[in-house]
């Protein structure tokens, strides 16, 4: 039996107490979906250097408010690919202190990492960083410099290797944001709740990659992204599970993960359970 703990978009919100109880926790590996930061980086860097305290095995994966200025998210959503690039200059620095913040916490992205718990094993492959959602690659500027990816293609290519690189036939996704194909409502697990009429805003590459997967008759037991939070603009909440084909689904995004309710204070995460091939999953809190 493998036992993972799932944390969605953080925004600042991880303190001393979630470190205290993940690391007393039965958890075999923690995950993290990305976001530490909301608009600024000295935010996310003081996050990182707590969740840096987590001596359990940990993966991140970075999110399209990691390691990038206020400005510069603005120019991805709005601006041209020639302003883009110049505001991204400074991200390679950025990223550098990200990952020295996060240490020993490893950041994974475009990967593929193989866990063995006794006898049990699976392999985990991170998807696309930064993503900001929808159709199109954002952060290509970065993307070329860390990876060598500077389109859809280049980026479903890349996790497609991923997969290949596998030692598992079980696998497991970790991305920022979630997969194409699981619905276009705006409360549909990864569905457009902000722009109207946009619809399906999953990652295609990452649709296509799981695709993939299972036609070289791999295993997918779960997917983990956020990115999409649970509360919905306008009102209404987000579905957060799907199954499907054999697979969980599950978007972690629940912002704020840390909220009070009926006096106390409540910080929330997935449980998630590994037992012969089969996943189990709660939504879970703890009050410190």
């Amino acid at each position: 039996m493998i036992h993972i703990i799932l944390i969605g978009d953080v925004h600042t919100h991880f303190t001393e107490a979630d470190v205290n109880f993940f690391n007393q926790s039965d958890a075999d590996l923690i995950l993290f979906v990305g976001d530490l930061a909301n608009y600024r980086e000295k935010e996310g860097i003081d996050t990182a250097k707590i969740i840096s305290g987590i001596t359990k095995p940990a993966l991140f994966i970075p999110g399209n408010h990691d390691t990038v200025t206020a400005v510069q998210l603005l120019a991805e959503i709005k601006w041209s690919q020639a302003k883009r690039d110049l505001l991204a200059k400074g991200q390679p620095k950025r990223v550098q202190r990200l990952l020295d913040a996060l240490a020993p916490v490893q950041v994974g992205g475009y990967s593929t990492h193989h866990y063995q718990f006794g006898e049990d094993s699976f392999d985990l492959i991170v998807g696309r960083p930064y993503s900001l959602g929808g159709p199109k690659i954002n952060y290509i500027a970065q993307l070329k410099r860390q990876y060598n990816v500077v389109d859809m293609t280049g980026s479903i290519a890349k996790l497609k290797q991923c997969v290949d690189d596998a030692k598992s036939n079980t696998l497991l996704f970790l991305a920022h944001n979630g997969p194409t194909g699981l619905g276009d409502k705006r409360d549909d697990i990864w569905g457009c709740d902000f722009w109207e009429d946009a619809g399906d805003f999953g990652d295609p590459d990452l649709s296509e990659a799981i695709q993939y997967a299972k036609m070289r008759e791999k295993q997918v037991l779960g997917v983990f992204a956020g990115h999409m939070h649970q509360q919905l603009k306008g009102g209404g909440l987000r579905k957060m599970i799907v199954e499907c084909d054999g697979t969980t689904y599950l978007n972690a995004g629940y912002v704020p993960r840390i909220f009070g309710e009926n006096g106390r204070i409540h910080h929330q995460y997935i449980a998630i359970t590994l037992e012969q091939n089969r996943l189990t999953h709660d939504f879970c809190t703890f009050s410190p």
